[in-house]
């Protein structure tokens, strides 16, 4: 028998996705563009005990601001909220000077010393890291002192946020637009600055942007 969605799970997932991101339910919904009180608990039924759902364009402009994907999000439904993860270290460098040398391997994955820690709830993947947003390149997305999560070994798909780093070394943070055998077309996140077109020789690595902390 189908199992259905109910009105707690939902909004126990939105609830739990706002924890991840380190955000209140206020603060999630101005986030994402949405007067704050959109996901307040006393909104979410009425005096008269009818239930309140949150719009499938609400969830959407969640899901668009915090970077989380629709695969997150579900996954947080179908646990009914519980959180996926444990808090735990994971390195953390800055953009810039993640750009040096002597950070990450060949892969995109985080080795060398200069590393800080942060403490910061992550998904199961071991390898992923921290990196501290500088400047406004990747505004409104990312700004200036945000953290995002990273995952070297997570798949990465069309329109996903990702991490390149190019053999120049180069680091940007932009969204993968498409991905052929000879190129990796990149969208960037702030309309001022242009797009990206490189050829795979002049990319070092890719990792995913998994979420992240504003």
């Amino acid at each position: 028998m189908t199992e259905m969605l109910t009105h707690a799970q939902i909004w126990a997932a939105l609830d739990a996705l706002g924890e991840r991101y380190g955000l209140t339910a206020s603060a999630l919904a101005r986030k994402a563009g949405l007067d704050p009180t959109t996901f307040n608990r006393s909104k979410r039924q009425t005096a008269n005990g009818h239930l309140r759902w949150p719009s499938t364009e609400s969830i959407a402009k969640v899901l668009q601001a915090t970077g989380a994907t629709l695969d997150e999000f579900m996954m947080l439904v179908a646990s009914k909220g519980a959180p996926t993860g444990a808090r735990k270290p994971r390195p953390l460098i800055g953009l810039a000077q993640a750009g040096g040398g002597g950070f990450f391997d060949d892969a995109g994955f985080a080795t060398g010393s200069g590393w800080d820690e942060i403490d910061f709830l992550a998904d199961a993947d071991e390898h992923s890291y921290a990196l501290e947003i500088s400047g406004d390149s990747m505004a409104p997305v990312y700004r200036d002192g945000d953290i995002v999560i990273v995952s070297p070994s997570a798949p990465v798909r069309r329109g996903d946020r990702v991490v390149v780093k190019t053999t120049a070394g180069e680091i940007m943070a932009k969204e993968l637009k498409r991905q052929t055998a000879r190129t990796i077309e990149l969208k960037s996140l702030n309309a001022s600055y242009p797009d990206r077109i490189l050829v795979k020789d002049e990319v070092s690595w890719m990792a995913r942007i998994l979420w992240a902390s504003q």
